[in-house]
């Protein structure tokens, strides 16, 4: 069941946005300003965010900046003021990814989260997280600690073989196999000189994973708590 997080400092907004989200399944938790928002946000896990703009304490804006630094995969439906373009700008300028205005109606509230859900979760099926490195195989990005990190292409696609089968030990031909090629003429030294490159590239303490060595077998990714 998805988590809907409704933050706003209107009590009534609240319970109306709850209420029509709950009556579609979904599961929902409240934040009356964007400070008690981010503490909701590392007690559980969140799927969506509905933001309402003009917050005490911390107001949307400042949410959407901070949150977006540590939670990149998270969509963010921002509640704006009826007519006020420059916060639409503003918001989607800050990471949100997209806006209801207000008054709004309940049916489309309930299609606009059905669907942001719905694209972030093909997103997602494309990214990978492992420690603080994120992969992105349909742009073939890499990115640590949200700064870009570029690597060569076999490398990148050995790491996300390897983080999508996060704590599975993976044998050396299928690993040889997947990477290059039922048909490919090398031998296996190619692949370890790969995965001493990606060890040095990302050394554990500072990416938050490992790759270890499964003598006779092959290898496994493993996260580091």
């Amino acid at each position: 069941m998805n988590i809907i997080l409704v933050v706003d400092d209107d009590e009534y907004i609240r319970e109306l946005a709850c209420t029509l989200l709950r009556n579609e399944g979904y599961h929902t938790v409240e934040a009356p300003d964007g400070r008690e928002a981010l503490q909701r946000l590392g007690e559980e896990k969140i799927d969506l965010c509905v933001l309402d703009v003009m917050m005490p304490k911390m107001d949307g804006f400042e949410f959407c900046k901070t949150a977006r630094k540590y939670y990149k995969n998270l969509p963010i439906l921002m509640l704006t003021a009826k007519g006020e373009i420059s916060q639409k700008i503003k918001g989607f300028d800050l990471g949100c990814d997209d806006y209801l205005t207000k008054p709004f109606e309940g049916a489309e509230l309930v299609v606009r989260v059905r669907a942001l859900l719905r694209r972030y979760h093909i997103d997602r099926a494309e990214e990978i997280r492992i420690g603080r490195v994120i992969l992105n195989k349909t742009s073939y990005k890499v990115s640590v600690d949200g700064d870009p990190f570029d690597i060569p292409m076999k490398e990148f696609e050995l790491l996300y073989k390897l983080g999508n089968s996060t704590g599975k030990t993976l044998t050396r031909s299928d690993l040889i196999e997947e990477i290059w090629g039922y048909d490919f003429d090398g031998n296996e030294r190619t692949l370890d000189v790969h995965i001493n490159r990606l060890r040095e590239r990302f050394p554990a303490e500072a990416c938050g994973f490992k790759i270890t060595t499964v003598r006779g077998l092959g290898y496994r990714l493993e996260v580091l708590a």
